[in-house]
């Protein structure tokens, strides 16, 4: 099956921040074949090439240039191995909550915590996604990648991805990997985290032990507090959790005793959505962008917003924080181009 390329393609209800977005070029890859016939076209063409997952940790400008190409590689492979350890292979182009979905119906555990997460499998990686104290670097075996540089297609295992808060290898160096495959170690054995305390409090002492108790309380989190990208245009969490010294944290806890921070390898923590509602940012308007009124950290399309707007405020935030707390803010999603 030949490649099949759009002109003047809209993208508008492929980014969930929901901005009227254009593409010059836009093409969806559904064989493995299909990406080497991809690079023939941007050697003879030299454009530029935009990768598109679901389109949730993106922000785009209103036209893109050159080629857009979306991951839509589907498959699932389960390989049972010794004990109750299961490998499975997922195509980046499934739909992430999907495939979380189907594994726990299937009765394989391991990424519940991750539930209700927008965005495919090929996108997860790249932004090692997160919620509720997991990281799906922590059930991430190997990623199977096209490299654009070497032309060849192969597997970078769990350490070769470099996988850190909220970043990666793929993140990193943006542009040199498309990401084919995902292959995660995950258990036919319950093995629950449930540290995160919001859904502890959730959960009875029995329902801790259970995946599906946490698959279905953690739906239920993120439906209270994060706008469905389907009624309301958003990109998630905008901004990473700053990670700070202890010099820094105790000197911002003696001026806010109720500061919502956690233990990290680094020091501490800081819950960005504290410090961002603490400064009296939630439910505000700016244009036709603004923060959401039940989390201040997710930065919201009102309706007509676009990407200079989301800017602005999102750097009046930053601005803010940084006069408040002595705290750099940094955005969780790309901005392309």
């Amino acid at each position: 099956m030949s490649l099949e390329f759009h002109r003047e393609f809209s993208l508008t209800g492929m980014n969930t921040l929901g901005f009227e977005v254009t593409a010059e070029r836009f093409v969806r890859i559904q064989t493995q074949e299909q990406v080497s016939e991809l690079h023939a076209e941007l050697k003879r063409s030299g454009d530029p090439l935009l990768l598109l997952g679901g389109g949730s940790n993106l922000v785009l400008s209103a036209r893109i240039p050159g080629i857009v190409a979306q991951m839509d590689l589907r498959g699932c492979e389960v390989e049972e191995l010794e004990g109750a350890s299961v490998r499975v292979t997922l195509g980046g182009g499934e739909h992430w909550h999907g495939a979380v979905s189907s594994l726990l119906e299937q009765g394989i555990y391991g990424l519940e915590n991750l539930a209700l997460i927008p965005g495919s499998v090929g996108a997860a990686p790249v932004q090692n996604i997160g919620a509720y104290g997991v990281e799906v670097k922590d059930r991430i075996d190997a990623v199977q990648v096209y490299d654009w540089q070497q032309e060849r297609i192969y597997w970078l295992d769990n350490c070769e991805c470099e996988f850190a808060y909220r970043d990666s290898r793929f993140k990193r160096e943006s542009g040199r990997y498309l990401i084919l495959r995902v292959r995660f170690l995950l258990s036919r054995i319950a093995a629950t985290v449930t540290t995160y305390a919001p859904l502890q409090a959730r959960l009875s002492t029995e329902e801790q032990q259970d995946p599906r108790a946490v698959f279905r309380t953690v739906c239920d989190i993120r439906r209270e507090k994060l706008p469905d990208p389907e009624r309301l245009g958003n990109a998630g969490s905008f901004f990473k959790n700053p990670v700070v010294d202890g010099a820094t944290y105790e000197r911002i806890k003696a001026a806010y005793p109720d500061l919502v921070a956690y233990p990290d390898i680094a020091g501490f923590k800081l819950a960005a959505g504290w410090l961002i509602d603490r400064c009296g940012w939630k439910g505000r308007k700016m244009a036709s962008v603004g923060v959401h009124d039940q989390q201040a950290l997710v930065l919201v399309n009102l309706g007509d917003g676009d990407r200079s707007q989301l800017e602005k405020l999102a750097t009046a935030i930053q601005a803010d924080i940084l006069e408040t707390y002595g705290v750099v803010l940094e955005p969780e999603p790309r901005f392309y181009p």
